[in-house]
């Protein structure tokens, strides 16, 4: 019988990642909270949000993406698989490049990039005031 309301390919494959990265169940403390959030009434009775605190490395996951305990038990271990795979195989999970890509972006200008920039708009609006058609009328 499947131990999450995910179908049982998902999680064999669950299963075989925790394996691979030596993730074991009893290493996982594992609670469950009150959810927080849209959701209503249901939400707010049942303790569907999963904890998990993997003692070894440390981590703790929260996980509260779906109204199912079970869905959300089977979210939380995969993103533990996640993090643990980032610290062992030492690579760069495409969720951290994408919040650096992020925060380099709102990274504010340093002063000279600013200047650049504003001496490049100045001179386009030159080259826009020198596109206009000439005035005849104006007699001079």
């Amino acid at each position: 019988m499947p131990l999450f309301k995910v179908s049982p390919e998902k999680e064999a494959a669950l299963f075989r990642r925790m394996a691979q990265l030596n993730v074991r169940e009893s290493d996982i403390e594992e609670r469950f909270i009150k959810g927080s959030g849209r959701g209503g009434q249901k939400l707010n009775k049942t303790s569907s949000c999963v904890y998990l605190l993997h003692a070894p490395s440390g981590i703790e996951i929260k996980c509260q993406r779906g109204r199912s305990q079970s869905l959300n038990r089977f979210l939380a271990r995969r993103e533990l698989c996640e993090r643990i795979a980032e610290q062992v195989e030492g690579e760069r999970s495409r969720k951290q490049q994408e919040r650096e890509r992020i925060r380099r972006q709102k990274r504010r200008r340093s002063q000279r990039q600013k200047a650049r920039m504003l001496d490049d708009k100045r001179h386009q609006g030159e080259k826009k005031i020198l596109r206009k058609p000439v005035d005849h009328s104006r007699g001079e």
